[in-house]
């Protein structure tokens, strides 16, 4: 059987849509657990009501991160499927998730072909690239979708928004960081399961439509703090030193990509306009740098404590980060 942990935060109407897509699923065995973080608006009553779902009740807002904790740990199934609450799953999502990540013993992730749900004629994400300074990005994020991914691949990792877990596999090297509240949080988990030897498979017959960055908005400044703080701490964690070293480097590539995407009026500098947008940026990266400079002595514990799932050596993880690199343009 397949457990779909759902975790909702104030969004009714967007989680009646979501549940009414699980409802349509066929071909595979599964039950539904919504991990509500404290919403005010009636959406937890509502899930129990109109579609008999478990639901596991936070008095707060505890993040996704936890809350998801909190569904896998309530779940009885081999496998664990996360379906945002602002997703919508196509029928035979869930079973064609399930195919792909029964293929073989080590496979351990399951990535969905994720359209944007205001224009499917765009991709959300098949799978995830990373720059080599941590940060990462949903593969074809954007792009028109013409059949280019339309092929049964290997994945670097799938995207929190529409992913399967194996159990066996979460059950060895854990479940969700909790330091990291929300965001970055299935890049950490994706690599960490890699570098323990676990595979990812990409199926573009699971089809999910999602709302894009609907929880903070794409104009948060909590969002890009979360994000910045995020990256750094996914990378004092899982890279190796050789990556490590030139990190600054790959950074200020990066921000010299983006800054002269803000003189285009392009990229994701376009949603914060003007000099008092570009400003609220800045200090929003500075505070996300100096949260993780907080939590380096506990990140650097649970560095050395990956010894105990590694499979790969530093050498395979350089190179499988740089084989799954995303580019400057596409970080930008």
């Amino acid at each position: 059987m397949v457990s779909v942990v759902v975790v909702n935060w104030n969004r009714a109407a967007l989680l009646r849509a979501c549940l009414a897509s699980l409802a349509k699923q066929a071909g595979v065995a599964f039950e539904t657990i919504v991990v509500d973080n404290g919403s005010t608006d009636g959406s937890a009553d509502m899930a129990e009501r109109e579609f008999g779902v478990v639901v596991v009740r936070n008095r707060e807002n505890r993040g996704f991160c936890v809350a998801n904790n909190q569904g896998i740990a309530a779940a009885r199934g081999e496998f664990i499927a996360l379906l945002n609450n602002d997703a919508e799953a196509e029928p035979g999502c869930l079973a064609a998730l399930h195919r792909a990540c029964s293929r073989a013993p080590d496979i351990g992730m399951a990535a969905a072909k994720v359209l944007v749900w205001e224009d499917p004629r765009r991709i959300d994400k098949v799978g995830h690239l990373i720059y080599p300074d941590g940060q990462n990005r949903g593969r074809g994020s954007g792009a028109l979708d013409t059949g280019q991914f339309d092929r049964e691949e290997e994945v670097l990792w799938p995207d929190g928004c529409a992913a399967m877990y194996r159990k066996e596999m979460l059950d060895r090297i854990g479940s969700f960081d909790e330091d990291l509240f929300a965001y970055g949080d299935d890049a950490e988990l994706g690599l960490r399961a890699r570098i323990a030897g676990w595979k990812c498979i990409y199926t573009p017959e699971a089809i999910v439509r999602h709302h894009r960055a609907s929880t903070l908005g794409k104009d948060s400044v909590r969002r890009l703090e979360l994000i910045e703080r995020n990256r750094v701490l996914l990378v004092l964690k899982l890279f190796p030193w050789s990556l490590l070293w030139l990190n600054p480097f790959y950074l200020a590539a990066r921000v010299a990509a983006g800054m002269a995407a803000a003189g285009r009026g392009t990229g994701d500098t376009a949603h914060f306009p003007g000099i008092r947008g570009k400003w609220a940026m800045a200090r929003a990266l500075i505070r996300g740098d100096l949260a993780a400079l907080r939590m380096m002595p506990r990140t650097l514990r649970k560095r050395a404590e990956m010894r105990r799932i590694r499979q790969l050596s530093p050498g395979e993880v350089r190179r499988l980060i740089l084989a799954h690199r995303l580019s400057l343009r596409e970080t930008a």
